[in-house]
């Protein structure tokens, strides 16, 4: 069969094994100026481009001396963290395994178990004046329910933050295009002096994802 007649019925494996679509994938990568960055600046992930983008806009990383990390995996947001404030306290939470980061405290375990908030809080020595999330359900391929599951998370997300950050604290989480739903937006606007939308430069243009940054916490 010559190129341009393939069978649009048929999986077409490529090198390797690999299907089309992942090798598209990896072609993406190999050719992603942040993946090759990345790498050559020892961060787990192009990720760790999006809080340096987002930090370098909103100051978020100023001032912060213990930090908690939602969706840790695979710790390239931790690591930031640790570059630019070496004697923050971090500690982090994911289902998946993560690697050691030093400095930080990683707890694999489900986040919407109910005994996750206690381990994050007892891991720090006081009230977390920085709470990040990058986290983002599994899609299943609706886009609806994809939509719901990943507003689910950022809503706990959001209400660990009020509940445990102090006052003058920074709630950043992953949102999804459209942004942050009008009930979630009217409660973060509730506790916190400013809230902002935005979608760093590293992340792809493709992606529906976005991030919600909540500024200045008033108290609870």
């Amino acid at each position: 069969m010559t190129r341009g007649t393939r069978d649009p019925g048929k999986r077409v494996k490529t090198a390797r094994g690999r299907t089309a679509s992942s090798n598209r994938w990896l072609e993406r990568q190999l050719n992603d100026p942040y993946v090759k960055q990345a790498k050559a600046e020892g961060y787990r992930s192009r990720a760790a481009y999006k809080l340096i983008e987002l930090d370098e806009k909103f100051g978020l990383l100023k001032g912060a001396h213990r930090v908690v990390d939602l969706g840790i995996a695979p710790g390239g947001w931790s690591q930031v963290v640790r570059k630019k404030r070496p004697k923050a306290a971090v500690v982090g939470i994911d289902l998946l395994e993560v690697e050691p980061i030093e400095g930080v405290t990683i707890f694999q375990m489900d986040f919407m178990a109910d005994e996750a908030p206690a381990a994050l809080e007892g891991a720090l020595d006081g009230r977390p004046d920085f709470v990040m999330s990058d986290m983002a359900a599994n899609t299943v391929g609706h886009k609806q329910t994809d939509h719901l599951r990943t507003m689910g998370l950022v809503e706990t997300a959001a209400h660990f933050a009020i509940e445990t950050l102090e006052e003058g604290g920074t709630f950043l989480a992953k949102v999804l295009a459209g942004g942050t739903d009008a009930d979630l937006l009217a409660l973060l606007k509730r506790h916190f002096k400013t809230v902002k939308h935005a979608k760093p430069p590293a992340s792809r243009k493709g992606s529906s994802e976005w991030y919600v940054v909540a500024q200045g916490f008033k108290g609870r």
